[in-house]
């Protein structure tokens, strides 16, 4: 007959920790391919409108943006309800547009100089007259590549 312990202990054994540095450098790379970086803090309410005919832009890198539309709540108090142009992480005036463009132009290597396209993200129920008052400004900058940025639309009627 088989004698059965009944009073003994079992240990359990312990784990290898010898995988773990490989895991956490194998998310750590995950991670870091997989995340992007918010460029801008949005300062205006954005609705962008939806279009059924896009493009998709190339060179990121050549694209420079101008957001328009009215401030959000934490920003109304200080800048008002009106429509507002935010460049980069500040709200700015038309007049001001030339100046960041030939300044976004200039941090530019030579040869991409010309190829700078400025990407207008507006919300969708603002008034076309502000649209033309960027535009125009654009337009003395020289800055005459021009995108709208919108929507796919899902439903074509």
């Amino acid at each position: 007959m088989a004698k059965i312990r009944q009073g003994g202990k079992k240990s359990v054994p312990a784990i290898s920790t010898a995988s773990l540095p490989d895991i956490i450098f194998m998310l750590l790379f995950f991670f870091m391919a997989t995340t992007s970086m918010k460029e801008v803090t949005y300062m205006v309410t954005m609705r962008v409108p939806e279009a059924t005919e896009l493009q998709k832009l190339e060179k990121k890198s050549l694209v420079r943006y101008i957001y328009v539309g009215t401030p959000k709540d934490e920003y109304k108090k200080q800048f008002g309800s009106g429509t507002r142009i935010q460049l980069d992480d500040a709200f700015a005036d038309v007049s001001q547009l030339e100046d960041y463009v030939v300044r976004e132009r200039s941090a530019m290597k030579e040869e991409e100089q010309n190829l700078l396209t400025i990407s207008i993200k507006a919300d969708k129920d603002t008034k076309m007259g502000v649209i033309t008052d960027v535009k125009q400004a654009l337009r003395r900058a020289y800055a005459l590549k021009i995108n709208y940025a919108a929507l796919q639309r899902t439903n074509v009627y």
